[in-house]
């Protein structure tokens, strides 16, 4: 048993078990965290104005979604009359937010849980004002800069470049949180043109940043099945074609699937790797795992292109066919 275990286990029982948990943290990692006490009445109410959220939002959720059945059957209500009462349930959470802020307005982690609650409801302006008070209340706060730079990556903003240095901020204050390099290799991947300028570097270089940045990830979690994923589908892109890396990639994915559904759909990507590879008898074996009718359609596609590209490379390889030589009179050798 490490240390850190042995040291939590005796905050446990401590008389003050908050500040014996964050004083054993700072100890032993360096880190400073500030542990909320649960009997605080402040604490209580934040709470259960976080959980009140939490049921509010998925209260919501079941409406939409019952309602798009009923309507798909041609009944249903009105989008109209479904979006006000919508309003109406958020009305009474934002109140509720509101109120409390107004009486504790340096509650960083309130102003961070509303601006979330804003953010999920397309406030993106509030949820952008709350998260800017927080980082203004609390600077080495890493989760203010991350979620700013979640709010300028993939919304309607347009700030990409700044998303990207609040990423960097959030690494830079909290470097073992795998959250952040996820967040930031995400945005570096799939906005490349702007991690082009941003780091002034080309395509494949940028590929190059994000792969280290997923692996960087990887190693603070080992165990994220989305993460090892989202790692090896980077390959896809580099060039030239590193086929044993990607392979090795989809393994580790594999080793980290929690179920056969995400089992087979890496099934389906180690044999179009291995395809690519030219590894034919590999890739063909690869789909005998693959049986969910979903993967269906991909499968059989798979079979063909590699039926087809097998064909090709034998023909390509093939010996050149024997001339024969026949002279102009017959019966006679053509001369040397």
């Amino acid at each position: 048993m490490n240390n850190l275990l042995i040291g939590l286990l005796g905050a446990l029982i401590a008389t003050n078990q908050p500040v014996a948990v964050s004083n054993l943290i700072t100890q032993t990692t360096g880190l400073t965290v500030n542990v909320p006490d649960p009997n605080d009445p402040v604490e209580k109410e934040f709470h259960k104005i976080m959980t009140d959220d939490d049921a509010v939002l998925a209260e919501v959720d079941g409406w939409i979604r019952e309602n798009n059945d009923f309507a798909e059957k041609g009944g249903g209500i009105p989008a109209d009359t479904l979006n006000t009462r919508i309003h109406a349930k958020f009305a009474g959470t934002i109140k509720a937010y509101e109120d409390f802020i107004q009486r504790h307005p340096e509650h960083v982690r309130a102003r961070l849980a509303y601006g979330s609650f804003l953010n999920d409801i397309k406030d993106e302006e509030g949820a952008e004002a709350q998260w800017k008070k927080a980082l203004e209340l609390d600077p080495k706060n890493p989760a203010c800069w991350n979620n700013l730079g979640l709010l300028y990556t993939g919304g309607h903003l347009g700030k990409t470049k700044e998303g990207i240095q609040y990423f960097e901020k959030a690494i830079e204050l909290n470097p073992k949180e795998p959250l952040y390099y996820r967040n930031l290799a995400d945005v570096v991947g799939l906005f490349r043109k702007d991690a082009m300028e941003y780091y002034k570097i080309d395509e494949q270089q940028v590929f190059n940043k994000t792969l280290a940045l997923y692996q960087q990830a990887r190693k603070l979690d080992p165990d994220d099945f989305e993460l090892a994923q989202n790692l090896a589908e980077t390959y896809y892109g580099i060039k030239p074609f590193r086929a044993d890396e990607g392979l090795a990639a989809w393994t580790n994915a594999l080793n980290v699937a929690e179920n056969e559904l995400e089992r087979e759909g890496v099934y389906i990507h180690l044999a179009r790797f291995k395809l690519h590879a030219e590894r034919f008898a590999q890739a063909r074996e690869q789909l005998n795992g693959v049986t969910n009718e979903m993967f269906f359609t991909q499968k059989m596609r798979l079979l063909h292109n590699i039926d087809d590209q097998e064909s090709k490379a034998q023909q390509t390889n093939a010996a050149p066919a024997a001339v024969e030589l026949k002279s102009a009179t017959p019966g006679k050798k053509p001369s040397p």
